[in-house]
């Protein structure tokens, strides 16, 4: 998939778990397990707009388009 999800890297910075992430934005640990994992299909933009706001970066630290 051309789209890279790295929210791994973004929690890492912040010192994060993922269940405070997913309690603060609003996600089941399942889902984020799925967003980090590059399997979800579409993201709200309310969730990423919740997802930067909890790590304080924009969409563009979240999401990138690689060649493939």
């Amino acid at each position: 998939m051309p789209i890279v999800v790295s929210i791994d890297v973004e929690l890492a910075k912040q010192k994060m778990s993922v269940g405070e992430f997913a309690d603060r934005v609003g996600l089941t640990p399942a889902n984020v397990a799925v967003l980090k994992n590059g399997r979800a299909k579409a993201v709200r933009f309310s969730t990423l707009e919740a997802m930067c706001r909890v790590l304080n970066c924009q969409p563009g630290d979240l999401l990138e388009f690689v060649e493939g």
